[in-house]
């Protein structure tokens, strides 16, 4: 394959980003793009010199090598069960739906057919989450506490349950998946909303969220999660293991251990770009980079599904109760 030919279900700012980034590789050409505002889909076309298509039909009519489906929470499920029945490689945006039983259908046909598949938690591919593996190998952690505290985005479905799932599934993911990678799988989290939504037009959602957590490897750990504020003011976490101190974010990683503290530069734009440089380079056969496939990303829409459901309910949920926990490699039980 000299070329990865790409189409592109949605148009909002997300796939706006990867088309941006995809346009910008030598090796991959965007074939076609649709989105239910079909204003967005020609807009989008016109930029980057595609076709604007009307329909998931069209854009795998055109043929694709391989397709990013970039919707809302809620809108998921239909475009993937497409691409999959297609047969081509399926690049998903975070968080891969509003609920579980979305994600495991999705989960289950990938691994029936085999697909190759990807999920954009770009924050996998900073190199300091490499570096903080490496130093907390050996180390047992003892706690972690993850935040996500943002404002309220500017698009209408944000502030409805029903079609974000809330601050915790749909910001506050890439924390929840970097606590997976560098402290393991959670058994069991309590969490509690405020029952106050922000002051926005036909808000549900919590406007602030705040959880307790118990992981299989005996560390405890917490994530807050807020809408309240007019900026984003900080998203990451900081762990604590014996004899060091850990604080990681986008921008960056700062530890502080016996010999002292140091810290380690990050660039998130070049995580981003890098997402999409493993996957393209999987479809086209040339490298085997893909650090979060789908059956790998339902483990961390699990666990944030597991704390908006405690908030809501107010008990304590084991995530494993929903469903066998998923790493990569591991086929997941619909």
């Amino acid at each position: 394959m000299r070329r990865c030919r790409v189409g592109l279900i949605g148009a909002g700012g997300v796939a706006q980003r990867h088309a941006r980034v995809l346009s910008g590789f030598d090796d991959v050409e965007l074939v076609g793009v649709t989105d239910v505002v079909p204003e967005a889909a020609r807009a989008l076309a016109d930029t980057y010199r595609t076709v604007a298509c009307p329909g998931v039909e069209e854009v795998l009519a055109a043929g694709p090598d391989a397709v990013y489906v970039c919707v809302p929470p809620f809108a998921h499920g239909p475009a993937e069960e497409a691409v999959v029945a297609a047969g081509l490689p399926l690049f998903v945006e975070k968080p891969v739906a509003v609920d579980l039983a979305t994600a495991e259908r999705i989960a289950a046909l990938v691994a029936e057919r085999g697909l190759l598949t990807a999920v954009g938690h770009h924050w996998r591919y900073l190199p300091i989450v490499e570096q903080a593996r490496d130093l907390l190998d050996g180390r047992p952690v003892r706690m972690v506490a993850g935040s996500w505290l943002d404002k309220v985005p500017p698009v209408a479905w944000w502030s409805r349950r029903d079609r974000s799932g809330g601050p915790v599934v749909e910001q506050a993911a890439h924390v929840l998946d970097l606590i997976r990678v560098l402290v393991g799988e959670a058994t069991e989290v309590t969490a509690y909303g405020d029952g106050s939504p922000p002051p926005v037009d036909g808000a549900d959602i919590d406007s602030v969220t705040t959880a307790a957590l118990r992981f299989a490897g005996g560390a405890v750990g917490t994530l807050s999660a807020a809408c309240v504020l007019g900026w984003k003011h900080r998203a990451g976490l900081e762990i604590l293991a014996d004899g060091m101190a850990l604080s990681l974010t986008e921008e960056g990683m700062t530890v502080c251990d016996a010999d002292g503290e140091r810290s380690y530069p990050a660039d998130p734009d070049a995580a981003r770009v890098a997402v999409d440089r493993a996957f393209v380079d999987a479809v086209r056969g040339i490298g085997d980079d893909v650090r979060v496939p789908y059956a790998e990303a339902l483990g961390t829409h699990r666990l944030a599904l597991a704390l908006a459901d405690s908030a809501r309910t107010g008990r304590s949920v084991r995530p494993a109760d929903r469903g066998a926990p998923s790493t990569v490699g591991v086929t997941v039980d619909a």
